[in-house]
């Protein structure tokens, strides 16, 4: 188990005031956080707040309830689970028998609630170890709606309903949507919260320049990036004085923002690699930091 760097150690922390982990949306890219949360564990980084959305919130559900370098290995375990479970499965047939029946999404809801459920059980968010909230779109108000209270399970799937791929999720009288839809990579809701030192785990596809569509399909993923870009680099410039972020790397070459790779959320051979190079890339610039 990693412990906190002595003094003298290259990889000491020196983080100011309450720390937070901001942990991204982006479907199976989300892998890369894992590598990145390697990398603060074993530096001796803990986290006083987590905050997460859609496969962030899976992730940093994950490390909030054991905030050590245990929760990597159950994180590495959970993906292989992804990959090897039916939470995405199913023939072309059965996806299209499922869109058929719904008319709204190709994956039935049941088998991830499943796989949170055998993370986390019956545990409601105020018992994690770690202070932890996620974020997903109410439809009903049409607005982001913060999970800081109730079960964990509820919240992490209402965050990671991909519009089209799973059903909204029903909490009382309201359905939600994926947490991406309204604040992708929520910095402003830990500084809101109280951190001044934030580490932002993210993707990889705010380093990949946008340009103007070329495709019909394209069309919908230009106007979608420049909505979730321009909030994250709204609340960037507008931080207070005394608050640290820190934009962790993903590594390895940034994926085009347009190129079809990031859609293929079935498509779990990159995961291994993923890991490894965010872990390696953090673990450079954190050493960086600290010099």
């Amino acid at each position: 188990m990693s412990t906190t760097p002595p003094a003298d150690d290259p990889r000491s922390v020196t983080d100011d005031g309450p720390v937070a982990f901001v942990l991204g949306g982006g479907g199976i890219l989300g892998a890369s956080e894992v590598g990145m949360l390697a990398a603060l564990l074993d530096s001796g980084r803990r986290p006083d707040l987590i905050v997460g959305t859609s496969v962030g919130a899976i992730n940093g559900a994950v490390v909030a309830a054991d905030p050590s370098a245990a929760s990597v290995s159950r994180l590495t375990e959970l993906w292989g689970d992804l990959a090897r479970g039916d939470v995405f499965g199913g023939s072309l047939l059965a996806q299209t028998a499922t869109l058929v029946r719904t008319g709204t999404h190709l994956q039935p809801q049941a088998p991830l609630r499943r796989l949170l459920a055998d993370q986390f059980g019956d545990t409601v968010i105020e018992d994690l170890a770690v202070p932890f909230q996620c974020v997903a779109a109410s439809i009903e108000r049409a607005t982001e709606h913060w999970f800081d209270s109730g079960p964990i399970v509820d919240a992490v799937l209402a965050s990671s309903a991909v519009p089209g791929l799973l059903a909204p999720v029903r909490i009382g009288s309201e359905h939600y949507l994926d947490g991406g839809l309204v604040d992708s990579i929520p910095v402003g809701r830990a500084v809101r919260l109280g951190a001044r030192t934030v580490y932002v785990l993210h993707v990889g596809r705010i380093e990949s320049p946008l340009r103007p569509p070329r495709r019909p399909w394209e069309v919908g993923l230009v106007a979608f990036e420049i909505a979730r870009r321009h909030r994250f680099s709204t609340t960037m410039t507008a931080l207070p004085e005394d608050v640290t972020v820190h934009v962790l790397p993903a590594g390895g070459e940034p994926m085009g923002f347009t190129d079809r790779r990031q859609f293929r959320y079935r498509d779990f051979g990159s995961v291994p690699g993923r890991i490894r190079t965010a872990r390696q890339a953090t673990e450079a610039y954190l050493l960086e930091v600290a010099r």
